[in-house]
């Protein structure tokens, strides 16, 4: 089985650099904002992972958990002492607390937890919460992937899998284009797709024609801009990125958005980048293969055109 398989391919991933955990039990977004929280706080004070362990007597792992957001499970008690260490307020208190129990609920995808390994989960619950993803790729993106097409995948990547569980796969897939195609604040996306796309053969003829044609119909949806990158556009980047996303969050009432986050795929290892000067880059990449790419609506002529042929 290939070492990469990000969400375009098996809904499967890793994160460079981070270690591998048990899948987490609760909402991304929540447990990310806690932890900037935590985090701003105690730097805010000067002292010490270990120095604030010390005083709240825990391991300093658990504060560590904690302020990356990958903790197993957020204990309100820990909350508590760790503010009351800190100098928060009343206010910030009950804030974070009311973070902590958002991060304890469990979301749909859970129940597939036996297909997703643990960093992926991250994207799941990160892409389940983005109000906006931008993404370049060179294979359909599985937000837009018909079912026939994602079991094509799946039974190229799993060919000893039983069909129960190509189905459940296919299923968890669907399950997160609602994202897109809900009725209620749907997320925007904005891809860029490559040409190679649309000829490389996934499954059949027919599950091509099939999904190009649903790339042309979903494309006409007021939340979604498709655009192609034509062979003809070459290299405008003078190397090929990867595929990659950037998620974009939306603010609260009671809460700044959360930053930017890059999703980046590569063969050594799937990749989280928060740095805004990362994030900025991969912006400014995403604007020059726009400026060549041919614009929605030729992008659509062009899919139907390649579907009919």
């Amino acid at each position: 089985m290939p070492k990469n398989q990000g969400p375009d391919t098996q809904d499967r991933g890793t994160a460079s650099g981070v270690p591998a955990r048990t899948i987490q039990a609760g909402s991304t977004l929540p447990r990310r904002q806690l932890a900037r929280h935590l985090r701003e706080l105690r730097q805010g004070t000067g002292m010490t992972i270990a120095e604030v362990a010390k005083r709240i007597e825990r391991g300093y792992s658990t504060l560590q958990r904690l302020e990356s957001g990958t903790a197993d499970r957020i204990r309100l008690w820990d909350i508590e002492a760790l503010c009351q260490v800190l100098g928060a307020d009343s206010t910030t208190t009950e804030a974070l607390k009311g973070l902590a129990q958002q991060g304890n609920q469990s979301n749909w995808w859970h129940e597939y937890g036996d297909l997703i390994p643990p960093e992926f989960d991250v994207f799941i619950g990160l892409e389940a919460a983005a109000a906006r993803l931008t993404s370049h790729h060179e294979l359909v993106p599985g937000l837009l992937q018909t079912p026939s097409y994602a079991e094509a995948l799946f039974r190229a990547a799993y060919p000893h899998d039983a069909s129960s569980e190509i189905a459940r796969r296919v299923e968890m897939r669907l399950h997160r284009q609602r994202l897109v195609t809900r009725d209620r604040s749907p997320a925007a996306v904005d891809t860029v797709l490559g040409e190679s796309a649309l000829y490389r053969l996934v499954g059949s003829h027919a599950v091509m024609s099939q999904q190009l044609r649903h790339l042309a119909d979903i494309s006409t949806r007021p939340n979604v801009t498709l655009r192609v990158l034509p062979f003809s556009a070459g290299i405008p980047l003078g190397e090929v990125p990867g595929p990659f996303t950037i998620l974009d969050f939306e603010a609260h009432p009671k809460s700044p958005a959360e930053p930017s986050v890059v999703y980046a795929e590569n063969l050594s290892g799937d990749m989280y980048l928060e740095r805004p000067e990362s994030v900025t880059r991969y912006r400014l990449a995403f604007e020059t293969v726009v400026r060549v790419a041919l614009n929605p609506q030729d992008s659509r002529d062009l899919l139907r055109q390649v579907a009919r042929r």
